[in-house]
Order: structure tokens, then sequence, then C-alpha cells
């Protein structure tokens, strides 16, 4: 890279991998990038291992939220519980799973938490909930053990992944961004056939109890190997001025530009565009959380076989997933926002689609729209993920994402345990109607967003 008119400073700390010195360029805004050191010179080998590494640790917790569903009459009748006791089991752990991200996110921006220790925090308790699940009976200590501790433990292993990314590839986050992303979905995909042929009132003990040890100790496995980036970081081989280099990097920051500067929590919240981003997460996810607690229910509702409602939810699994990684590809040529939009939108069309299959009994348009439905309730999640440290910069982004990714708390409530409460008023076309349109109305939000720095959106003092 050539010298600029911005340079700021030029420093090195004995810190640094081979002691290699970097320098600080400063750009039009005021947003400062540290360059000179490639990612080798950090890690001690190429970047992509944080692509890969965290990949296969959210392929490994997936089994928590998307292979729920198709557990909960077996538990039900392991443990005596009600239909609602098991759907609420499932919201109290998304409501943690989410809740946590915030100040995880906090305690390692200050120091106190490295991304190691959170994975490893994050791995033991998933074992926990796991055989709290196998072996207590009494709902509320389920809930405590499953809800509570394992999803304080998969909320830890998710955010460390997906920041993690964000963090290494701040050139091009979207495709990477949504292929660890996709592994939250359809690394499920094995559990959810086991659960529906192979878990039953004679093993679940054993089943549940050797899930718990397998997400533990692949979690562990690739927790050893993580590390941040310094503060400011920005890849060698790419001027943050210019973006000249890799022509499709260029592409990627010309449609994505990068943050203006870096915004702390409070500071993005001010400029209005971190609360649009809860709000639509919050309408979104809810309606995502919705189709994977009762699209099984609603498949055997409507008088399809197992093996339709099976598949129905591992279409929607792999779906979800590959459709992660997919829109963040396209997000990084098309543009972060229109993308989200068009993902939303998709989402709520798919709702109405599944009541259309239902009425008409027929299984291929159910998996068809069971396909659709996947696809829009996972996409949007990695562009959120993408978006955020596009908006506010990278430096803050485990706080500031941790806080919209908190809007999935509230999702969890209306989108299992009170999505019951509408199933039983309304019945499944009611409850699916309702879905459909908070989605469009999520689409209407998403439509608001503005980069702060650029255009509309300017901090308010």
């Amino acid at each position: 890279m050539t010298a600029d008119p911005y340079a700021a400073s030029s420093s090195s700390t004995p810190s640094d991998a081979a002691h290699r010195p970097y320098r600080e360029v400063t750009d039009s805004h005021g947003r400062v990038y540290r360059v000179g050191e490639t990612d080798r010179d950090i890690l001690g080998h190429s970047r992509k291992l944080m692509v890969y590494l965290p990949w296969i640790a959210m392929m490994a917790i997936s089994v928590f939220e998307y292979a729920y569903g198709s557990a909960e009459d077996t538990l039900s009748h392991a443990h005596g519980w009600t239909q609602s006791n098991t759907f609420w089991i499932l919201s109290v752990w998304v409501f943690f799973q989410a809740g946590i991200a915030f100040p995880a996110g906090w305690l390692r921006e200050k120091g106190r938490l490295t991304a190691r220790t959170a994975m490893y925090l994050g791995s033991g308790m998933c074992l926990l909930g796991f055989l709290a699940l196998s072996h207590l009976d009494n709902v509320l200590l389920a809930i405590l053990g499953f809800g509570v501790v394992g999803g304080i433990g998969a909320g830890l292993v998710y955010a460390t992944c997906i920041n993690m990314v964000g963090k290494w590839f701040p050139e091009r986050r979207g495709a990477r961004t949504g292929f660890v992303n996709g592994g939250f979905a359809y690394g499920s995909l094995p559990f959810i056939f086991i659960f529906n042929y192979g878990f039953d009132t004679a093993n679940y003990h054993r089943v549940l109890d050797l899930i718990g040890c397998y997400v533990m100790i692949v979690v562990l496995a690739c927790a050893f190997f993580f590390k941040d980036p310094p503060k400011n970081w920005w890849p060698a081989d790419i001027d943050p001025l210019t973006h000249s280099g890799d022509r499709k990097n260029a592409t990627s920051l010309a449609k994505n530009p990068p943050a203006v500067r870096q915004y702390t929590p409070k500071e993005a919240i001010r400029t209005g565009m971190l609360p649009l981003m809860w709000l639509s997460v919050v309408m979104t996810a809810g309606v995502s959380i919705f189709g994977i607690s009762f699209q099984v229910d609603f498949a055997k509702e409507v008088g399809f076989g197992p093996l339709v409602a099976a598949s129905s939810m591992g279409v929607m699994a792999v779906v979800n997933g590959v459709g992660r990684g997919v829109v963040g590809w396209l997000s990084d040529r098309w543009g972060r926002k229109s993308t989200l939009v068009f993902v939303i939108v998709v989402l709520g069309l798919a709702q109405f689609g599944v009541i259309w299959a239902g009425d008409l009994k027929s299984e291929w348009l159910f998996l068809f729209f069971a396909f659709l439905s996947g696809f829009g309730g996972g996409a949007f999640y990695p562009l959120f993920a993408a978006l955020t440290p596009d908006y506010f910069g990278e430096n803050y982004n485990a706080s500031n994402y941790g806080l919209i990714y908190s809007g999935k708390l509230i999702s969890g409530l209306f989108g299992g345990g009170l999505g019951s409460m509408v199933v039983a008023a309304w019945g499944y076309n009611g409850a699916y109607a309702l879905a459909g349109g908070v989605s469009m109305l999520a689409a209407a939000v998403a439509l608001l967003l503005r980069q702060p720095g650029h255009g509309q959106a300017q901090p308010v003092n």
C-alpha cells in the first residue's frame, strides 16, 4: 500500500505476532484503520480458519433450536409435560440465548472475557442444558437447566462465533457471516431425523446425554484456536481509503461502504438506526421461531404422514442454513439493505403459502413453502449481523450486535409460547396469517434503514 495523505501514525507493539510494524491511517470521515499486518502475522495461519472453526461450532449448537420441535412429543411423554410446557421451555431458551449477547459482548470489549473463555464457558453450559432436559422431570427445573443454563451457553457460543467473523473480514463480511450463520440451521439436520425416527421413551436419556457431550467436545476443540484481531485492524492487501486491491472486495465495499466511524452502543442508539434494526429483528425472528415451533405439528394436524412432517422440518433447516450463506454472498453484490427487505418479504409470503398448501392438503406444495419459509426464516440473521458493523464499525460490534440480536428474546416469547396461545384461539390458519402480516410489517421497517453518517441518519447530540 502506498503512503497516503491521511496517515495518522505508525507504531508497533511487542504483543503483535512476529512484531511486524503497522500504520494507522485515517479517512475523510475520521475513521482509523490499522494496516500493515497480515492475518498470518497475527494468527500464524490464514484467517480462513476463523470462518471454518466458528462454522463447525455453530453446527454443533444448532441442535438446541432447530431440532427441538422434533423431540417435543417424546419429551412430553417421557417427563409427563403438556405441549404448553415444552413450548415454554424452548421460549425461555430463546430468551436467554439472545439475551446473553449484549452482556457477553460488553465484557469482551472491556477485556474481561476473551473469545476463547466465552466459548469454554458456553460449551460446559450446553452440556448441562442437555443433561437437564434428559434427567429432570420437574418442568421448572428443566426450564432452569435447559432454558436458562443451556440458553446462556448456546448464546455465548453463537455471539462469539458471529462477532469473530465480522472482525476478521471487515472488507467482505456478507458471504463469510452468512456461511458461518448457516451452520446454526443445517447442522441440526441429522438430529431432526434422529428425534423423529430413533428417539423414544426407552432411549431418551442416552440420546440426550450423548448429544450434550458431542456439543461440548466440538465447541471446546474449536475454541482452542479462537483469537480476536487488534482493534481497527484492516487487511494489509486492501487500501481502506481507495478500496483498491482485489476487484471482488472493491465491488462489495462499493455496495456496502464501511462505517464512517466506530460507534459505541449509546452513539449507535442515538442514530435511530439501531432501534429500527432491533424492532425489525423482533418481528422477523418471531415469525421464524413460530415456523420452527409449529411446522411439524401443523403438518400432522393437516394429515400429512410423519415422513412429510419430518422432511418439512429437514427442508426448513437445510434451506434456512444454505439460504444464510447465499444471501450473505448476494448482499456483497446487491447491497445489504436491499437483500434484507427481499428476504423478509419472502418469509411473509411463505406463511400465507403454508396456509394454502394445508387447505389443499398438497404435500409437495407444503414442502415448497416450507422451503421458502426456511429460506426467509434464517437468511435475515447474517444480514443483520453484517449490517451492524457496516453501520456502526467493528470495534464495538459485539455490544452493538448484541443489542440488536437481543430482539430475539422478545421474539421467543410470542413466537413460541404466545404462538401456542394464538394457535389454540385462532387455529393454525389464523396464526400463520398473523405471522405473515407481522413479517410484511418488518419489511416496511427495514426500508427505513440508512447508514449513519450518509444521507439522513446522523448521530443526535
